[in-house]
């Protein structure tokens, strides 16, 4: 058992005295500064023997010893025996319930684990275990401030929504019934919507590269999947056609080794395709797994829908944790703005090293963006502690319902490892209020709504999407995946949708870091 030796903070001292099963504590409070507390506490060595006289008469009757008949081994002897090694259990006892004593006493509320640090050093720590010394330890822990509940009816929040038309409806309809076109062979050029089959070889500088071959690749003409100015170098191939595609990847493509390279593809067609015209009728929606052309229509509207009313909640509850962002001015617990901005900060550094780009690429410093991510993290930071006293004092619920909802989602993430997912959640209390803590939140939010002035305005659908596309440009740019088949131009991994949802609630609202400059 190692103690280490600290400082005492010289101060005019608070001293009291905490009881706790017996034990007459001297609780001395050294540092009262900010939200920061340090708490130094003393367990008189008469306390320390009483609890240990306790457990050597409880163990009298239970330890076997050669030589003594049961329940007779002398007291001294099981000291001797056991003394230390139950004099440690005491310690320990003490120093795990001690913290919740101390601040149900003092009624504060710790943000994190108290720290316990010891002021022993190994001599003093060996006095403590033979009973001949005091037991001195300190609590070192930050606060959580009180918090007001103000009156939240004069928020004024304004709720964009979108008619939706029925051409923009028809229009997707028409794109999911494209989905199940059926494809005949065409004789003559291909055009725009026609599927070609391909077998194709890249190169860059000469070199093939991996990723960059197939065969047997189908490719609908005009659909965006394969990189810019590919496809429309296919327009008018026939089957039987060879021909040399010459193409830039993008400057953001995700395989660093290929972004901004100019290559050539050689390929072969071996086949083209038209699509059959598709009607929307119902026979058409049943192949789809869908009753009728009518409740295909109903189900395309009510995607819409829920797409818009995504980005419609988004929005509200940006202008609300702005507005209570404006209202709740308080410090933070500095270890959770820490924690908060390090998880932000490797999350960041990380899609940057996987795009092979730097903050210099995006127009700004390492120095402003760990500025403006750590005052992000202390909004967060305080605005989760503002939503959580208020929905604690609504007296917020999460039910077992709505916990297993959302682990079964955290698990259909992780195919073929739903076992270990369940016991990783049934063994970490942590994840498990990790998983509660948007559900609490998100239902926080919804009773702020009712208590709050919201006042509905329509808008068109690009209104509606204009400020989350300026701020996603204010984002660092990310470089596109690299694709299995190197002319795809898929999409760059994602992060999970509830991290965006998260980065684009709880940052400032026309606000994110770091900002690109603009040009003088």
């Amino acid at each position: 058992m190692r103690f280490t030796r600290r400082m005492e903070v010289k101060l005019d001292l608070m001293q009291c005295h905490a009881k706790k099963e017996g034990l007459d504590m001297q609780v001395t409070e050294t540092l009262n500064e900010g939200l920061k507390r340090e708490i130094k506490i003393v367990v008189p060595k008469a306390d320390l023997e009483a609890k240990l006289t306790e457990k050597l008469e409880d163990a009298k009757g239970k330890v076997k010893l050669n030589g003594f008949r049961p329940g007779k081994v002398p007291a001294s002897h099981l000291r001797k025996m056991y003394g230390k090694s139950f004099m440690a259990e005491t310690i320990n006892e003490i120093l795990s319930e001690t913290p919740g004593t101390v601040l149900a006493d003092r009624k504060e509320r710790s943000a994190t684990q108290p720290e316990v640090e010891m002021t022993e050093d190994e001599a003093e720590a060996q006095k403590v275990l033979e009973g001949e010394s005091d037991f001195e330890f300190a609590l070192k822990y930050e606060v959580i401030p009180d918090i007001e509940i103000k009156d939240f009816s004069k928020i004024k929040i304004t709720r964009e929504v979108v008619d939706i038309p029925d051409s923009e409806v028809e229009e997707q309809v028409v794109k999911v019934a494209a989905s199940a076109a059926e494809y005949s062979e065409k004789k003559g050029k291909a055009a725009d919507g026609d599927r070609v089959t391909m077998d194709y070889s890249g190169s860059v500088d000469g070199e093939k590269f991996e990723g960059g071959t197939d065969t047997g690749a189908q490719l609908v003409l005009g659909s965006g999947q394969f990189i810019p100015g590919f496809e429309e170098q296919l327009v008018g191939t026939k089957a039987g056609d060879s021909k040399t595609v010459k193409v830039t990847f993008p400057e953001n493509y995700q395989a660093a080794h290929l972004a901004g390279k100019d290559a050539e593809f050689e390929v072969t067609v071996s086949l083209v395709e038209a699509a059959e015209k598709v009607e929307i009728t119902d026979e058409l929606a049943e192949k789809l797994g869908i009753e009728s052309a009518a409740r295909l229509r109903e189900v395309v509207r009510e995607q819409i829908e829920s797409q818009y009313g995504g980005m419609t909640r988004q929005k509200v509850k940006r202008q609300l944790l702005d507005e209570l962002d404006k209202m709740y001015q308080l410090d933070s617990p500095q270890k959770l703005v820490d924690t908060e901005f390090n998880n932000i900060w490797t999350q960041i550094t990380a899609e940057l090293e996987q795009a092979g780009t730097s903050f210099e690429d995006e127009d700004t410093t390492e120095e402003e963006a760990r500025e403006e991510y750590l005052s992000l993290a202390e909004r967060r930071v305080r605005l989760g502690l503002v939503l959580s006293e208020i929905g604690e004092k609504a007296e917020i619920q999460v039910t077992e319902a709505e916990m297993q909802q959302a682990l079964m989602a955290h698990v259909r993430q992780y195919p073929g490892q739903e076992k270990q997912i369940y016991e990783f959640f049934q063994k970490n209390p942590d994840a498990v209020a990790n998983l509660r803590a948007p559900i609490f939140e998100e239902k926080t939010v919804d009773h702020l709504l009712t208590v709050v002035s919201v006042t509905d305005k329509t808008v068109s659908k690009e209104e509606l999407m204009a400020d989350d596309e300026e701020q996603a440009e204010a984002k660092p740019a990310k470089k596109k995946a690299a694709p299995k088949k190197a002319p795809a131009k898929k999409a760059a991994p994602k992060k999970t949708a509830a991290a965006e949802k998260k980065d684009a609630e709880m940052a400032p609202a026309k606000k994110r870091a770091p900002a690109k400059k603009k040009a003088d």
